[in-house]
Protein backbone atom coordinates (compact mmCIF):
# COMPACT_ATOMS: atom_id res chain seq x y z
CA UNK A 1 0.00 0.00 0.00
CA UNK A 2 1.24 3.48 -0.80
CA UNK A 3 2.49 5.25 2.31
CA UNK A 4 1.01 8.62 1.37
CA UNK A 5 -2.55 7.26 1.62
CA UNK A 6 -3.04 9.01 4.95
CA UNK A 7 -2.68 12.39 3.23
CA UNK A 8 -5.85 14.44 3.18
CA UNK A 9 -7.05 17.61 1.48
CA UNK A 10 -9.87 19.81 2.70
CA UNK A 11 -11.40 23.11 1.65
CA UNK A 12 -14.41 25.28 2.39
CA UNK A 13 -16.53 26.58 -0.48
CA UNK A 14 -19.22 29.19 -0.51
CA UNK A 15 -22.18 27.61 -2.31
CA UNK A 16 -25.56 28.90 -3.34
CA UNK A 17 -28.70 26.83 -2.86
CA UNK A 18 -31.14 27.57 -5.67
CA UNK A 19 -34.74 27.11 -4.54
CA UNK A 20 -37.80 26.88 -6.84
CA UNK A 21 -38.70 30.58 -7.01
CA UNK A 22 -35.08 31.32 -8.07
CA UNK A 23 -34.32 32.49 -4.56
CA UNK A 24 -30.66 32.04 -3.75
CA UNK A 25 -29.54 30.96 -0.29
CA UNK A 26 -25.81 31.22 0.43
CA UNK A 27 -24.24 28.47 2.50
CA UNK A 28 -20.88 26.87 3.19
CA UNK A 29 -19.77 23.38 2.25
CA UNK A 30 -16.68 21.61 3.53
CA UNK A 31 -14.88 19.34 1.08
CA UNK A 32 -12.72 16.43 2.24
CA UNK A 33 -10.52 14.03 0.31
CA UNK A 34 -8.33 11.29 1.69
CA UNK A 35 -5.81 9.06 -0.05
CA UNK A 36 -7.20 6.19 2.02
CA UNK A 37 -10.53 6.55 0.12
CA UNK A 38 -9.10 7.64 -3.24
CA UNK A 39 -12.26 7.48 -5.36
CA UNK A 40 -14.44 9.68 -3.16
CA UNK A 41 -14.88 13.33 -2.21
CA UNK A 42 -16.98 13.99 0.90
CA UNK A 43 -18.97 17.21 0.93
CA UNK A 44 -20.59 18.44 4.14
CA UNK A 45 -23.29 21.06 3.62
CA UNK A 46 -23.74 23.45 6.53
CA UNK A 47 -27.41 24.33 6.32
CA UNK A 48 -28.07 25.83 9.72
CA UNK A 49 -28.77 22.58 11.53
CA UNK A 50 -26.51 21.29 14.28
CA UNK A 51 -25.03 18.55 12.11
CA UNK A 52 -23.98 19.18 8.52
CA UNK A 53 -25.61 17.10 5.79
CA UNK A 54 -22.93 14.94 4.17
CA UNK A 55 -22.87 13.49 0.66
CA UNK A 56 -20.14 11.40 -0.91
CA UNK A 57 -19.29 12.03 -4.56
CA UNK A 58 -17.10 10.15 -7.01
CA UNK A 59 -14.07 12.37 -7.57
CA UNK A 60 -14.20 11.58 -11.31
CA UNK A 61 -17.83 12.73 -11.46
CA UNK A 62 -16.99 16.16 -10.04
CA UNK A 63 -13.96 16.50 -12.33
CA UNK A 64 -15.85 15.55 -15.47
CA UNK A 65 -18.80 17.73 -14.45
CA UNK A 66 -16.62 20.83 -14.73
CA UNK A 67 -16.45 20.16 -18.49
CA UNK A 68 -19.90 18.73 -19.32
CA UNK A 69 -23.12 17.34 -17.82
CA UNK A 70 -22.38 14.17 -15.86
CA UNK A 71 -24.21 11.73 -13.63
CA UNK A 72 -27.40 9.77 -13.61
CA UNK A 73 -30.04 9.34 -10.98
CA UNK A 74 -29.40 10.88 -7.57
CA UNK A 75 -26.40 13.07 -8.42
CA UNK A 76 -25.89 15.22 -11.50
CA UNK A 77 -23.26 17.89 -12.10
CA UNK A 78 -22.71 20.31 -14.98
CA UNK A 79 -21.10 23.69 -15.72
CA UNK A 80 -23.12 26.82 -16.54
CA UNK A 81 -23.44 30.51 -15.85
CA UNK A 82 -24.88 31.30 -12.40
CA UNK A 83 -28.70 31.36 -12.11
CA UNK A 84 -28.71 35.14 -11.62
CA UNK A 85 -26.01 35.97 -14.18
CA UNK A 86 -26.93 38.43 -16.88
CA UNK A 87 -23.45 39.30 -18.17
CA UNK A 88 -21.82 35.83 -18.20
CA UNK A 89 -18.11 35.59 -18.79
CA UNK A 90 -15.63 32.79 -18.12
CA UNK A 91 -14.96 33.83 -14.53
CA UNK A 92 -18.64 33.52 -13.63
CA UNK A 93 -18.99 29.82 -14.51
CA UNK A 94 -20.41 27.66 -11.74
CA UNK A 95 -20.57 23.93 -11.17
CA UNK A 96 -24.20 22.91 -10.72
CA UNK A 97 -24.70 20.05 -8.29
CA UNK A 98 -28.17 18.55 -8.22
CA UNK A 99 -28.96 16.00 -5.51
CA UNK A 100 -32.10 13.88 -5.26
CA UNK A 101 -33.15 11.69 -2.37
CA UNK A 102 -36.40 10.28 -1.01
CA UNK A 103 -36.52 13.45 1.13
CA UNK A 104 -36.42 15.87 -1.78
CA UNK A 105 -34.19 17.56 -4.29
CA UNK A 106 -31.57 20.28 -3.97
CA UNK A 107 -29.70 22.32 -6.56
CA UNK A 108 -26.42 23.99 -5.57
CA UNK A 109 -24.04 26.25 -7.44
CA UNK A 110 -20.35 26.00 -6.56
CA UNK A 111 -17.60 28.24 -7.97
CA UNK A 112 -15.93 26.21 -10.74
CA UNK A 113 -12.52 27.78 -10.11
CA UNK A 114 -12.48 26.86 -6.41
CA UNK A 115 -13.79 23.34 -7.07
CA UNK A 116 -11.18 22.85 -9.79
CA UNK A 117 -8.41 24.02 -7.45
CA UNK A 118 -9.58 21.60 -4.74
CA UNK A 119 -9.71 18.70 -7.21
CA UNK A 120 -6.23 19.57 -8.53
CA UNK A 121 -4.92 19.25 -4.97
CA UNK A 122 -6.51 15.79 -4.69
CA UNK A 123 -4.74 14.65 -7.86
CA UNK A 124 -1.37 15.58 -6.33
CA UNK A 125 -2.11 13.04 -3.57
CA UNK A 126 -3.55 10.31 -5.81
CA UNK A 127 -3.04 10.81 -9.56
CA UNK A 128 -5.92 9.99 -11.91
CA UNK A 129 -5.94 6.31 -12.81
CA UNK A 130 -3.77 5.30 -9.84
CA UNK A 131 -6.56 5.08 -7.24
CA UNK A 132 -6.44 1.27 -6.98
CA UNK A 133 -2.84 1.46 -5.76
CA UNK A 134 -4.03 3.44 -2.72
CA UNK A 135 -6.74 1.03 -1.60
CA UNK A 136 -5.78 -1.53 1.04
CA UNK A 137 -7.81 -4.44 -0.36
CA UNK A 138 -6.98 -6.79 2.51
CA UNK A 139 -8.13 -4.29 5.11
CA UNK A 140 -11.32 -3.52 3.15
CA UNK A 141 -12.16 -7.23 2.85
CA UNK A 142 -11.54 -7.78 6.55
CA UNK A 143 -13.90 -4.90 7.38
CA UNK A 144 -16.61 -6.37 5.11
CA UNK A 145 -16.23 -9.86 6.58
CA UNK A 146 -16.43 -8.51 10.13
CA UNK A 147 -19.71 -6.72 9.30
CA UNK A 148 -21.23 -9.77 7.53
Amino acid sequence: MNSSSSTTVSAELGLRLIVPQQTIVPLVASLFYSGSDPYAVRMAFHVGTDEPVEWIFARDLLSAGIESRQGEGDVQVWPSEPADSADGGADSVVLNIELSSPFGQAHFEAPVEAMGAFLARTYTIVPAGEESGFVDIESELNDLLRKA
